[in-house]
């Protein structure tokens, strides 16, 4: 198995999701970055590289993104 990669940028931000099936099967016009509100089991399994977001999607309803 491979060693994980360091997804820090030089912001010292981490990324801890990325949809790549969406980035291959269609052509991404705009991008925003989110916060999300969890609880503390989701917050151990993100930090833990457990997410996944691959049958999510977003919807811009009165200027607010929800997913």
């Amino acid at each position: 198995m491979a060693p994980p990669r360091d997804r820090s940028n030089s912001e010292g931000h981490k990324l801890v999701a990325s949809n790549r099936r969406a980035h291959r099967d269609y052509d991404i016009l705009e991008t925003f970055e989110t916060g999300i509100v969890l609880s503390g089991s989701e917050v151990k399994s993100l930090r833990d590289g457990h997410a996944q977001v691959a049958d999510s999607f977003a919807r811009i309803i009165n200027g607010q993104v929800w997913l």
